[in-house]
């Protein structure tokens, strides 16, 4: 997210007119962030400086996931104190925090600043919105891309079980997988996720049967899975299955293989034909 955050800082100071602009990603425990974008600082005391849920400006921005402002940070009563050291050696007074928020979670934090004691108007805090909407919708977009680039190279991955690697199918799967990747990086491209679609679609058209085993193709892809290393749980979050149904799967497969152990069970199944 990092440059996502540098660019979102650089918008805040364009969009703003404020000379001072900085930025977190909140963690996972969605109780913390640190700031690590930062644009017309006189130091670096805020590099790195970690903000916490319910202190100061940014944490009420984090706990309350709106936006908040402070006419003097350094003599407001609305506010906690714990920062009151790097504000200061910032000079910083009026200052104006945005959450970042992506289904319903605040995953990100701006903030625009002045080295003196004003009211911000509503302009001011219009554009600090829409700058936090931009980043929140660059998140989503990328978090989606991430997604289906997953299920994109699970989606292969079964292709190649099901075909072999010298079918001319394989291939296809790889020029489209090779396509995908490039295409991820352009998030900011209107038709992205069309074309991922369309991409998708090629990668899961239907095999030709074989002469194979009994096993369904849920079997199949669990043992595919099984073979590359994954754990159940891994297994679950690609194929958006529970983990007692991998299980399931995992079991029904190795029973019809006649095999006693993940890995023999795999043996089994590139013996037959079944994996590549």
């Amino acid at each position: 997210m990092e440059p996502s955050l540098k660019t979102a800082v650089a918008a805040v100071r364009r969009d703003t007119g404020l000379p001072v602009a900085f930025a977190g990603a909140v963690d996972p425990s969605g109780r913390l962030y640190p700031i690590t974008a930062t644009a017309g600082c006189l130091t670096s005391v805020l590099d790195g400086l970690v903000i916490r849920s319910g202190n100061g400006l940014g944490g009420r921005v984090l706990a309350g996931a709106r936006i908040q402002t402070v006419t003097d940070y350094l003599h407001d009563d609305g506010i906690s104190h714990q920062y009151d050291g790097p504000v200061s050696q910032e000079r910083l007074r009026s200052i104006v925090g945005a959450p970042v928020v992506v289904d319903g979670s605040v995953r990100a934090v701006l903030y625009g600043a002045l080295r003196t004691s004003a009211q911000l108007g509503a302009r001011t805090l219009d554009a600090m919105q829409l700058s936090a909407q931009r980043l929140a919708f660059e998140i989503a977009v990328s978090e989606a891309t991430a997604r289906r680039l997953r299920a994109v190279e699970t989606a292969a991955l079964m292709r190649a079980a099901r075909t072999g690697p010298t079918r001319p199918e394989w291939e296809e799967v790889r020029i489209a997988h090779a396509e995908l990747r490039a295409l991820a990086g352009s998030v900011g491209d209107e038709g992205l996720r069309r074309r991922i679609d369309d991409i998708a679609t090629r990668l899961t058209a239907a095999s030709p049967a074989h002469e194979r085993p009994a096993l369904t193709a849920r079997e199949i892809d669990v043992l595919a899975l099984v073979a590359i290393g994954c754990t159940n749980a891994e297994i679950g979050v690609r194929l958006d299955l529970a983990a007692e149904t991998v299980k399931s799967y995992l079991r029904a497969a190795m029973r019809k293989l006649g095999a006693h152990r993940r890995t023999e069970a795999v043996t089994l199944a590139r013996t037959a034909g079944i994996l590549p």
